[in-house]
C-alpha cells in the first residue's frame, strides 16, 4: 500500500506543472487587482461566484489537458485543422487583441509594485521587460517551469492575510453559498465586475497555453490521471487564493468605505493585518512576483497560439533561429505592452478591469470551439466528454454570453 501511494505521489510530481502554473498565472496583477476591487467596492457580495467559477475552471482546464494528451496538438492547431484557416485567423486576431490588453496589465502591475518604492515606471518597466524577455529566450522549458512553480508558492501570503484581517467569517461563508439580491444586478458596475471576475478567473489564453504546455511536456495517456489531478489542484488553489483576496479587502478596505481602488497603494492597505506598517512591502513584493510571473507566461501563450494556428515552429526549447516567428512575436508583445504603460497619465487601474471584462466576453467563443472538438469521436476516440461535462461546459458558455449581452445592453442604453 505504501509503495503504491509513493508511486502515485512521484507520478503526480513528475507531471506537476502545466495545470498548476496555468491556474496560478490566473492570479496575476489583473486578477489580484480585480479581486481586490471586488472586495473593496462590494464587500463579501461577490464571493458567491467562487464555487461555480472553480467548478467551471476545472471542467474547462481538464478538457484542454485531455485534448492535448490524446491528440498531441495545441488548441489553435486543432482549430485550424478542423475549422479551416479563415476561422483560425479570426480567433487568433481576437485572442491577440485581448491578450495584448492582458500583457499591458502585467506591466501595469510591475510599474505599480515598484512605484510603492518610489521607482519611476520609466526605469522599472524597461528593465523588467528586458529581464522577462531573457527568461524565456535564454532558458529552456524545465528551468522556466521550475521558476514559475517556485513563484506560485508566494500566493499563500494572501491566504494568511485573509485570516489575520479578522473578517466576519459567518458573513463571508454565507455570501459564498448564497446568491445576491435581485436588485444588485441592476447595478451596472456590479455586473461589470462579475464579468471581469469570470474573465480573470477563466481567461481564454489559459486554455491555449495549458494545452500547448501539456503537449510540450509530453504527458502520455497512461499518465493522464496524474495530469488531471494537477489541473484540479491548481484550479482549487488559485480560487482559494482569490476567495481570501476578496475577503481580506472586504474586511479592511470595504468596512472603512474605501470603495474604488485608484492605485496599488490603496490595495496594499489590505495587507496591514499581516504586515502592519510594512504592508506595502509585502503587497509590493507579491504584486511584483505575480506581475513578473505572468508577464513571462502571457506573451508565451500568445506566441504559442499564433504559431500553432499558422503551423509554425514554437516553444522555449527551440533556438531563436529555429522558431523566429515565435520569438519575434514574444518580443513584440513584451515591447508593446511595456511601451503602452510608459504613456504619460495612462489610466492603469481602469484599464486592468476593462481587460478582464474583454476576457469574459471572448471566453464563450473559445469554450464553444473546445466543445465541438472534444466531442468528435474521430479525434478523441473513447476520451470524448461525458454528458455531465457537456452540460456544465455548455451552461458556462451560455451564462457568460447572457451576462456579456446584458452588460453591453446596460453600457449602451444605460
Amino acid at each position: 500500500m505504501l509503495r503504491r501511494w509513493r508511486t502515485r505521489i512521484l507520478l503526480f510530481l513528475a507531471v506537476l506543472g502545466p495545470g498548476f502554473i496555468t491556474a496560478n498565472v490566473d492570479n496575476d496583477p489583473n486578477g489580484i487587482l480585480t479581486y481586490s476591487q471586488a472586495g473593496a467596492k462590494y464587500g463579501y457580495s461577490l464571493l458567491w461566484m467562487i464555487i461555480p467559477i472553480t467548478l467551471a475552471l476545472i471542467i474547462v482546464q481538464e478538457m484542454c489537458a485531455r485534448m492535448g494528451v490524446v491528440t498531441g496538438k495545441g488548441l489553435s492547431d486543432l482549430i485550424r485543422e478542423e475549422f479551416g484557416l479563415r476561422m483560425t485567423v479570426i480567433v487568433l486576431f481576437l485572442l491577440v487583441i485581448v491578450n495584448f490588453g492582458n500583457v499591458i496589465g502585467e506591466f501595469v502591475g510591475l510599474a505599480s509594485s515598484l512605484d510603492l518604492f518610489h521607482v519611476s515606471k520609466y526605469i522599472s518597466v524597461p528593465i523588467c521587460a528586458v529581464l522577462v524577455w531573457l527568461l524565456a529566450v535564454k532558458g529552456d522549458y524545465k528551468s522556466v517551469e521550475k521558476i514559475f512553480l517556485t513563484a506560485s508558492v508566494f500566493y499563500i501570503a494572501y491566504i494568511v492575510t485573509g485570516v489575520l484581517s479578522q473578517p466576519s467569517w459567518h458573513t463571508a461563508l454565507a455570501a459564498t453559498v448564497k446568491l445576491p439580491k435581485m436588485s444588485t444586478w441592476h447595478d451596472n458596475q456590479y455586473l461589470y465586475l462579475v464579468v471581469g471576475t469570470i474573465g480573470t478567473t477563466i481567461a481564454p489564453w489559459m486554455q491555449f497555453y495549458l494545452q500547448s504546455s501539456v503537449v510540450e511536456k509530453g504527458t502520455s495517456i497512461k499518465n493522464y490521471n496524474a495530469s488531471r489531478i494537477d489541473v484540479i489542484v491548481g484550479s482549487i488553489f488559485t480560487d482559494v487564493v482569490a476567495w481570501f483576496i476578496i475577503v481580506a479587502c472586504a474586511a479592511t478596505l470595504w468596512v472603512h468605505g474605501t470603495g474604488n481602488i485608484q492605485e496599488a497603494a490603496d490595495a496594499a492597505e489590505a495587507m496591514k493585518p499581516l504586515a502592519g506598517q510594512y504592508a506595502f512591502l509585502l503587497f509590493a513584493f507579491g504584486l511584483f512576483n505575480a506581475s513578473f510571473f505572468a508577464a513571462s507566461v502571457l506573451p508565451l501563450s500568445t506566441a504559442y497560439v499564433v504559431c500553432e494556428g499558422l503551423g509554425m515552429e514554437s516553444g522555449v526549447d527551440k533556438k531563436f533561429r529555429e522558431a523566429p516567428v515565435f520569438y519575434w512575436l514574444y518580443t513584440i508583445l513584451i515591447a508593446g505592452g511595456a511601451a503602452v504603460v510608459l504613456i504619460p497619465n495612462f489610466p492603469m487601474m481602469p484599464f486592468v478591469i476593462f481587460s478582464q471584462v474583454l476576457n469574459g466576453i471572448l471566453l464563450p467563443i473559445v469554450i464553444v470551439f473546445m466543445l465541438l472538438l472534444i466531442n468528435r469521436k474521430d479525434l478523441m476516440g473513447e476520451h470524448t466528454n461525458s454528458r455531465l461535462f457537456n452540460l456544465a461546459a455548455w451552461a458556462t458558455a451560455v451564462i457568460v454570453i447572457a451576462l456579456a449581452v446584458v452588460l453591453m445592453w446596460q453600457q449602451i442604453f444605460g
